[in-house]
């Protein structure tokens, strides 16, 4: 179910019988010379939306600005800063208690929120508000990752070409994924760290394009494939996370 696309009593009818929601996450940032800077929350939203197809499960506006200032030396890169982004997410998930949610699936596409929607979803958990966990898409079906691209990357890299291909392969620019791949970087790379200390803290740091990983045998049948594996992942998620009593998600007692 789209909250956006519902009324106010649809919505009463939903929030009178269940208490989860979706809240898909991404960024718009430099995604490399051939994807686009809405790749991450391209692919959160429709995660999301077909996990909320298939299950019924209430799906909320996309946040697809997100913590993303390590990529900012590329032009159009946006961000917010972290502090305001936690507290920002915090707020929304509140408003969300409101209406009686208490569970909250952050449907994520962006490593750089991973942390932060971390942090957030302590403080609900804290404070017995909600139960809300970080879901990353890639992070659910390793395995299959692996099995799919010889040389894979954290951004920009042959997952993330190959969901974009699939979802939306006109936004990918074909004729210059030779160029990313040339142009790209290996990860983790000899000169990630020194002595166990990571010693980058921005993209550039490490590759001039701004990916990672060789994205030459991407195509868009890998990405279907990718797609449907993490949609079923998430879905189970969602059921499971479901079937728990609330007073079996929040804080433990003090022993």
């Amino acid at each position: 179910m789209e909250l956006a696309a519902r009324t106010w009593p649809e919505l009463g009818s939903y929030f009178e019988t269940e208490s989860l929601a979706l809240v898909p996450l991404g960024s718009t940032e430099q995604h490399g010379p051939h994807l686009p800077e809405g790749t991450d929350h391209i692919i959160a939203e429709s995660l999301a939306r077909a996990a909320a197809d298939r299950t019924g499960y209430l799906r909320t506006p996309t946040v697809d600005v997100g913590v993303s200032p390590h990529h900012r030396q590329f032009h159009g890169t946006m961000w917010v800063d972290a502090p305001v982004f936690r507290d920002y997410m915090e707020s929304l998930v509140s408003n969300l208690t409101y209406h009686g949610i208490d569970r909250v699936v952050f449907v994520n596409a962006h490593g750089g929120n991973v942390a932060h929607l971390r942090e957030v979803g302590r403080r609900l958990h804290d404070r017995e508000e909600a139960y809300a966990i970080e879901w990353m898409w890639d992070e659910s079906i390793p395995t299959l990752v692996s099995e799919l691209f010889e040389r894979n990357g954290p951004h920009g890299g042959p997952k993330e070409t190959a969901m974009i291909q699939h979802l939306a392969g006109d936004l990918v620019r074909e004729d210059r994924i030779e160029e990313a791949a040339e142009g790209g970087a290996t990860f983790p790379s000899d000169d990630t760290h020194q002595n166990g200390a990571r010693t980058f803290y921005d993209c550039l740091d490490n590759s001039e394009n701004g990916v990672f990983g060789d994205q030459r045998d991407a195509t868009a049948e890998k990405g279907e494939r990718l797609f449907e594996a993490a949609v079923d992942q998430l879905c189970e998620l969602c059921r499971w996370l479901d079937e728990r009593p609330f007073e079996d998600l929040v804080a433990k007692p003090h022993v």
